[in-house]
């Protein structure tokens, strides 16, 4: 049976382990095993099902350090990163854990002397969940734990850059939940595509639009419901008024943050002329006080990039921008003392809407800035982009805020030091950034299926 290697970006590529790759065989008796649980997973009832998934919480919390020194090594996220990624992953799990029954509750649209009408929310039976690399526990509670609260079992597979940290999800999930409910599948995209193939009844995915393509292509003949969470190049505007030293710490971290491999990260960084020195040498400041390093080591603020093919296609991106004349302010390179997939941090002005940093989706620690100086033009920057996820706009003008806000083509949007991300908010994109809703109210009505039950009294 062919081995899938796992191997640590931040030594090298030096092998941690290896795991089996599911056959096509093994996915579709992983989905037959789903399908076989799902009935007594359904009528175990909300309050049934979340009291398992409190034990599952419960085990998660006990192998905290075990989970984040894996996701260390294995994805490269620095090992600080690492730890508040899985107690972040646990907030929202719990938090859909104590709203559950709330949300999924029945709700009486009529009710007369002769008749009661009555809207119920009921699972689909069995989902396909895929998920990327970039944050390994957070990625699987947010794709899978409304799903099991509201009843569907699952097949998930994890990326294949952390193979490992999904076999540690499955021995902790199967140690608590009945058999079948939670079944796992191991390999790169092949296994997905053949996983998507399978007689499944949803499909939840986070990661590139390209692939969301493809699943949306694969299920089509089927009218499959497809949940889709992908790219993002989200523009961040920074208008004149803003008070730079205040959010200086927010626009570094909603770049650089993971080593810049976020979907929503702020990726394009739209700066009014008067202050564009000023942030530059704010970021530039931010940027020589980190340490580039082993992910292991808890003083490290910037880790590898999970793999050599991650970096490699960063290095063209920014060598097409070089080619056509942008300004490296700060980085643009692989550090030479450092063997592994590391890239420095970088800044990047005098950049045109021709070059790929611009164009693309960049998953890496390099920030692209331009100048804008009007608001319509910097509206217009900000929209210059295939996808819509996330945006940032910096303003002391409340009123300029909403009014930008609203022009912005994306599905979130955050001022200043405020975050969008938040339990009880949707993540959710426009354009070419997904066709999906996850948390809160809005993510389980994205899992479940609405059926109307009218009787006579």
């Amino acid at each position: 049976m062919a081995k899938l290697q796992s191997t640590n970006p931040s030594s090298d590529y030096s092998v941690i382990d290896e795991v089996e790759t599911s056959t096509p065989e093994d996915v579709k008796a992983k989905v037959v095993k789903a399908h076989s649980a799902k009935k007594a997973w359904r009528e175990l009832g909300v309050r049934g099902r979340i009291e398992l998934l409190r034990k599952v919480s419960a085990k998660f919390t006990e192998n905290k350090e075990r989970f984040a020194k894996l996701e260390a090594e294995e994805m490269g996220m620095p090992i600080k990163e690492a730890l508040e990624d899985f107690d972040f992953g646990v907030d929202y799990l719990n938090s859909y854990l104590d709203t559950g029954e709330e949300h999924l509750k029945s709700v009486v649209t009529l009710e007369n002397d002769s008749e009661r009408h009555e809207v119920f929310k009921e699972p689909y039976g069995v989902a396909a969940c895929i998920v990327p690399w970039n944050f390994p526990f957070a990625n699987w509670v947010w794709q899978c734990g409304q799903n099991l609260v509201v009843g569907n079992t699952i097949v998930f597979k994890h990326s294949e850059e952390t193979q490992l940290c999904g076999k540690l999800i499955e021995e902790i999930v199967n140690s608590i939940l009945p058999e079948g409910v939670f079944n796992e599948v191991y390999g790169n995209g092949s296994v997905g595509e053949q996983l998507v193939n399978q007689d499944v009844n949803l499909v939840c995915f986070t990661g590139s639009s390209a692939t969301g393509i493809k699943i949306k292509q694969v299920t089509a003949s089927r009218l499959l419901p497809v949940c889709l969470e992908l790219g993002g190049s989200a523009p961040g505007i920074i208008f004149e008024d803003t008070d730079i030293d205040e959010v200086a710490g927010t626009i570094f971290t909603a770049r650089f943050m993971a080593c810049g491999q976020m979907c929503d990260a702020l990726k394009r960084l739209i700066v009014h002329e008067s202050r564009v020195d000023e942030v530059i040498a704010k970021l530039t400041s931010l940027i020589k006080e980190k340490k580039i390093g082993d992910a292991s080591d808890d003083q490290t603020d910037f880790g590898p990039l999970v793999a050599g093919r991650q970096l490699k296609l960063l290095e063209e991106q920014v060598a097409d921008a070089v080619s056509k004349n942008v300004k490296v302010i700060i980085g643009g390179k692989k550090p030479e003392n450092l063997e592994g997939a590391y890239y420095e941090p970088t800044l990047l002005i005098n950049v045109t809407t021709d070059m790929r940093v611009w164009q693309e989706e960049v998953f890496g620690p390099v920030l692209p800035i331009v100048t804008f100086s009007s608001e319509q033009e910097a509206v217009e920057k900000a929209n210059d982009t295939k996808y819509g996820l996330g945006a940032y706009i910096f303003t002391a003008d409340n009123e300029r805020f909403m009014r930008v806000a609203h022009q912005l083509e994306s599905g979130m949007v955050s001022q200043n030091t405020s975050s969008y991300i938040n339990t009880c908010n949707p993540f959710t994109g426009y354009k070419m950034s997904g066709g999906g809703r996850e948390h809160a109210q809005f993510g389980f009505d994205e899992v479940t299926q609405i059926k109307v039950i009218a009787r006579q009294k």
